[in-house]
């Protein structure tokens, strides 16, 4: 009876939402096209990173050779976007990530991601105002910080800011009201800013490859020299530490990877597109491209802007905290730096939008979903946006913004945006391996033009599921020579357990590197990479779905399996005290979950009444 209770109990932290994708009544409105997406994941993205961190990784990582560090990135961050596309073809519901996990790995799954990309997203808002509040007081000098260190000063280092920012709070308070307006004027005006933006970088690459030399990417090991012995004398050691060996790649490939590992967060915020399932006119296939359009800007723009200021100036002479102006006066371009003024502010005004924008989306989807409390769920029936969630996101970010100094919490959003890139991979590689289920309507998730083409092969295909399968005994020949061409129960058993599996290790082997980096280590990488290999070419050999969708990831299972580890390695960089921050607040979560969610979950209301019914059942069965 015990063990019973205890199985019971796994199965509700473990059920998982059945998506009906065939309806298209949505309680929100559907009013954004493909260029909204494009537009919206490419100002969330490409925020004030890009007029402030080339210059830091030019300078401290990899030299000129910031430009393969970028496209490194890149290629990593695509991993990561190519598996949220497939899910937004599949899944085309509000939620992101959370939805996603929610049909694929359960219910315990899901509120841990979505709990933790409402932190990222307040605490992102909230540090981007302050951002946009320093930048704009910079701009007219400096004048709002003296008034308010003179007259506001909070005397609580470490806990509080030196002084409450009411300018973020009022930045916050403005873009919250225009989100509760209605998300086409949101739109709108992040496609305004994100336009101004890439024009700014635009004239920023352009000067940078009209005034600037091929020979600041040539620069010899006797330049370098020249430059360190003037300001350290005869330390040479420190020299070669500062500054390299020049050339196009002084730091070698050791300071290329570091510089990509840095660059890696510069592509951080596509995700909001993934958010916008129900608000999307044709969303299997304008998520897809949106997500794969936007990082291919941003990575143009990354590019350019970081080959132009390091041919404009030598890469050891860059500003590591404002190197677009500096560059400018070094080519003696000074009024230049009024139209950088400009795109930082417009950057940082669609970076902020991009990280209020889905914030009371995933709410509303937890809300709806029972897991968080149900008024989160409101609906303002006119402008047809989530109104109390909007309102309650603003508020919260609003006061964190007003009180703290967010510097130490900032790599708190890394935890819970590169949990759910991991997340997402594994569901993408888990659920193209499972058998198909008509009871499960998000997997006959399919484009209008598919529907229409393919009905006749739909419904053949879909009653093969009620058809009793043949039970599969378990043996090496039929986990590597499976004997079926579509999958079966046992081949997405399979999947599943390897899936397990390879997460295992690459979380072990990560957080090994992570507390020992040593020789022992190297060997346990390699043990572990073989391993790796050996069950990804296991996962390889099982049959795959065969439910047509307008975007799939190419290459399964390499490419899930490498953007889960360069996620969790990632992760595993994080100091401790992060990890610590994190446990309190995922204590508070389970507090939430655990005391309100689980009772609340409309998933168990609908698993209650399918047991009723089959109880009925059975009772009517006996009386015959």
């Amino acid at each position: 009876m015990e063990c019973q209770k205890i199985v019971n109990f796994g199965n509700q932290l473990l059920r998982r939402k059945n998506v009906d994708c065939t309806r298209e009544h949505s309680r929100l409105s559907r009013c954004l096209n493909t260029f909204d997406l494009v537009a919206l994941g490419v100002g969330s993205t490409l925020g004030a990173g890009v007029y402030v961190l080339a210059g830091a990784v030019a300078r401290e990582n990899a030299g000129p050779a910031i430009v393969i560090s970028f496209l490194i990135a890149a290629l990593a961050s695509v991993l990561a976007g190519l598996c949220y596309g497939e899910f937004g073809a599949r899944v085309p519901k509000t939620g992101s990530a959370y939805l996603y996990s929610y049909v694929t790995v359960g219910e315990l799954w899901a509120f841990i991601t979505g709990w933790n990309l409402i932190l990222s997203y307040v605490i992102g808002t909230s540090s981007v105002a302050r951002a946009w509040s320093a930048t704009f007081d910079e701009i007219i000098g400096q004048h709002i910080e003296k008034f308010c260190e003179k007259y506001m000063t909070m005397d609580a280092p470490g806990v509080l800011a030196k002084y409450p920012d009411i300018f973020a709070v009022v930045i916050i308070i403005i873009l919250t009201g225009l989100l509760i307006f209605g998300v086409k004027e949101s739109a709108l005006v992040n496609k305004v800013f994100t336009c101004i933006n890439i024009l700014v970088l635009g004239f920023v690459m352009v000067s940078g490859f009209v005034k600037g030399s091929v020979k600041n990417w040539q620069l010899t090991e006797q330049d370098i020299y020249n430059i360190s012995h003037s300001i350290y004398g005869v330390n040479l050691t420190e020299e070669e530490k500062l500054y390299g060996v020049g050339g196009f790649m002084p730091y070698g490939w050791k300071g290329v990877l570091s510089g990509a590992a840095t660059c890696f967060y510069a592509f951080v915020g596509f995700d909001c597109i993934a958010t916008t399932g129900e608000e999307v006119k044709n969303p299997q296939k304008a998520i897809p491209i949106g997500i794969v359009a936007s990082l291919l800007i941003c990575f143009v723009a990354y590019f350019g802007v970081s080959a132009a200021l390091t041919l404009m100036m030598p890469y050891y002479q860059l500003d590591t905290n404002s190197p677009l102006p500096n560059a400018f006066k070094y080519v003696r371009w000074g009024g230049a730096n009024y139209a950088v003024a400009v795109g930082s502010l417009c950057a940082l005004s669609t970076s902020l939008l991009g990280s209020m924008f889905p914030m009371p989306r995933i709410i509303y989807a937890m809300a709806e979903d029972g897991l968080l409390f149900k008024f989160l769920a409101k609906v303002n029936e006119k402008r047809k946006t989530p109104v109390i969630a909007t309102v309650t996101s603003g508020a919260v970010a609003a006061v964190m913004a007003f009180l703290f100094d967010l510097k130490d919490l900032v790599d708190l959003m890394s935890i819970g945006t590169l949990l759910a890139y991991s997340l997402v991979a594994a569901c993408v590689l888990v659920l193209r391996y499972q058998p198909e289920q008509p009871n499960l309507a998000y997997q006959m998730a399919r484009t209008t033009e598919e529907t229409d083409n393919n009905e006749s092969v739909s419904t053949s295909e879909s009653q093969t599921g009620f058809l009793p399968e043949e039970e599969e005994k378990c043996s090496l020949k039929a986990i590597l020579c499976p004997p079926n061409s579509d999958p079966s129960k046992f081949s997405g058993s399979v999947v599943n357990i390897s899936t397990f599996i390879i997460g295992f290790l690459i979380v072990g082997s990560c957080i090994l590197t992570a507390l020992e980096p040593s020789i022992l280590i190297k060997a346990v990488w390699i043990i572990a990479a073989i391993l790796v290999l050996v069950v990804s070419f296991i996962i390889w050999k099982q049959p795959e779905s065969k439910t047509k969708l307008s975007f799939k990831v190419p290459l399964l299972p390499l490419l899930p399996v490498v953007s889960i580890f360069v996620n969790v390695y990632l992760m595993m960089q994080l100091d401790l005290g992060t990890w610590i921050r994190f446990a309190v607040w995922m204590l508070i979560g389970f507090i939430i979950y655990f005391t309100y969610g689980i009772w609340h979950s409309v998933e168990a209301t609908y698993t209650a009444s399918a047991d009723a019914e089959r109880n009925t059942d059975a009772g009517l069965d006996s009386c015959k």
